[in-house]
């Protein structure tokens, strides 16, 4: 598998110079983990150029460099010139690498929302299937036994090669992935060759970086056409999404529909909710299956929905698939319980876009018969057009809503909320503003009887918060069995 820099050079047909018959072991942009045998990629990117960076990667052990520009005066190291060094990172990663997703079933979830509970519930079918399998998501990377804290939704570019390599070397023989908008824009997930694609749905997020929905889905629409290298061999798409149905059109491969409506492959007949999870009539290619799954709301149905056309496309029969959705209680921080003795439930959720807000207190108002009452924030450096839609969707879904921070970065905390507030204004309904988060959560609690139901929407899973000059510990399930605590009603574990 090692590859010498002047066979990396010839793949990638760049100028190349110095010293080339050394063996790179490594493809990294960080300068900070160019170590020993590695080619170091000098990105030019929003805030920083990867060259003023050469020197530093040099010293640390690396063997070249991989750039737009032409080596410096002096230079003594490896020199690989090429027309665009972004796309050369994952190719030349893909080579170091041996091309692992070559060797593996890779699976792909793109789209706004569900793309986590979504991998997780296909990880959990290849696990009962196969004993083993490799996750990359927003929660966490799993490479067989081994767990990694995710630092972002999809891994960089090298970063990826190297999971599934490693992946391939614990056995594994299926790997599923999250693959964000931004990854596929920037080129992460290029080189990599996908067995099945899936596509979960297309709402209002991100268009601070995308501009227009429309740009936003030709993004997305990269991963089925083959704009991120090779198309992938199957395509898994959600008929009831108005761009999931513009996508199935276009599409001219092997294909699995999924949704309610009547011509999707895998349909849901019927479905019954409540605190207890979901019981789900499901109608399939290889006949009915009867799931009864611990996932609380509609939209965990899309998500079933999907990670069982995936399972079928990798050829997993019905009984391994409805033995493992059985089981799975999804991904951390969506619509995760809080247990208490207080006689109304409280979920915390990642929900974080006006679409995905309101899907959250839909399930909420179907399993409680008492009140709804949301606590949600919009982050700071962010898409400002969905702030005031978020506002309307928290106000309109709910009883009492509480807007307050979530992630305000640079932002003033103030502003933010203040521009959220257009939308509850619209929506009508009583609302509080509270700017501290933990006391905003502490405010919902205390409002909360018999029969009522808290959300606490946008953060999810997440243990920070992060501030214009500090970055914080904060998990909502943390603040909230506090809460509880505080009013004797805490039980301490999460469900």
């Amino acid at each position: 598998m090692a590859r010498t820099v002047e066979q990396i050079a010839e793949e990638l047909k760049a100028d190349a110079s110095g010293p080339l018959e050394a063996t790179v072991s490594d493809v990294t942009h960080d300068s900070r983990r160019a170590g020993r045998g590695a080619l170091f990629v000098a990105i030019t990117g929003l805030h920083h150029d990867g060259n003023t960076f050469v020197d530093a990667a040099m010293e640390s052990g690396a063997v070249g460099v991989i750039s737009e520009q032409p080596p410096p005066e002096g230079f003594t190291g490896a020199w690989l010139r090429v027309d665009d060094a972004r796309r050369a990172l994952p190719r030349a990663a893909a080579i170091v690498f041996g091309r692992p997703s070559e060797w593996l079933r890779l699976v792909g979830i793109t789209g706004t929302n569900g793309k986590t509970t979504t991998a997780y519930l296909i990880d959990r079918i290849v696990r009962e299937g196969e004993d083993i399998s490799a996750l990359l998501g927003t929660v966490t990377y799993t490479v067989g036994r081994r767990k990694i804290k995710a630092d972002r939704t999809t891994p960089e570019a090298a970063d990826i090669q190297r999971l599934l390599r490693e992946a391939i070397n614990e056995g594994c023989s299926t790997a599923v992935m999250e693959a964000s908008s931004h990854a596929i824009d920037l080129g992460r997930v290029d080189g990599l060759r996908f067995e099945v694609a899936v596509f979960t749905n297309l709402t209002q997020d991100h268009l601070d970086y995308h501009g227009t929905m429309e740009e936003y889905f030709a993004v997305k629409r990269r991963l089925f056409e083959g704009g991120t290298g090779s198309r992938p061999r199957w395509a898994i798409i959600n008929a009831d999404d108005e761009f999931g149905r513009r996508l199935a059109a276009e599409h001219d491969g092997p294909m699995l529909r999924f949704g309610f409506d009547r011509s999707s492959d895998v349909r849901a007949e019927s479905f019954e909710l409540s605190l207890d999870g979901l019981h789900l009539e499901l109608a399939t290619p290889l006949g009915p299956m009867t799931l009864n799954s611990p996932l609380i709301g509609k939209p965990y149905v899309y998500n079933l929905m999907a990670a069982t056309s995936t399972a079928l496309a990798l050829g997993f029969s019905l009984e391994t698939i409805c033995k493992a959705l059985t089981h799975c209680s999804g991904a951390p921080g969506r619509f995760e319980t809080i247990a208490n003795t207080g006689g109304f439930a409280v979920a915390v959720d990642y929900a974080h876009s006006p679409d995905a807000v309101t899907k959250v207190l839909e399930t909420a108002r179907e399993v409680t018969k008492g009140r709804v009452i949301c606590v949600f924030g919009c982050g700071g450096d962010r898409d400002r057009t969905k702030r005031a839609p978020m506002g309307e969707a928290a106000g309109a879904g709910c009883d009492l809503a509480i807007v307050t921070s979530d992630n305000p970065r640079s932002e003033d905390p103030v502003q933010i909320i203040s521009d959220a507030e257009v939308g509850l204004k619209a929506a009508g309904r009583p609302y509080l503003a509270i700017a501290d988060r933990r006391d905003a959560i502490f405010r919902a609690i205390d409002e909360a009887v018999a029969g009522d139901i808290v959300v606490i929407a946008g953060k999810g899973h997440e243990d920070y918060q992060i501030f214009a000059d500090r970055t914080i510990h904060f998990d909502d399930r943390e603040v909230a069995r506090e809460a509880l605590e505080a009013r004797g009603l805490g039980m301490g574990a999460i469900r």
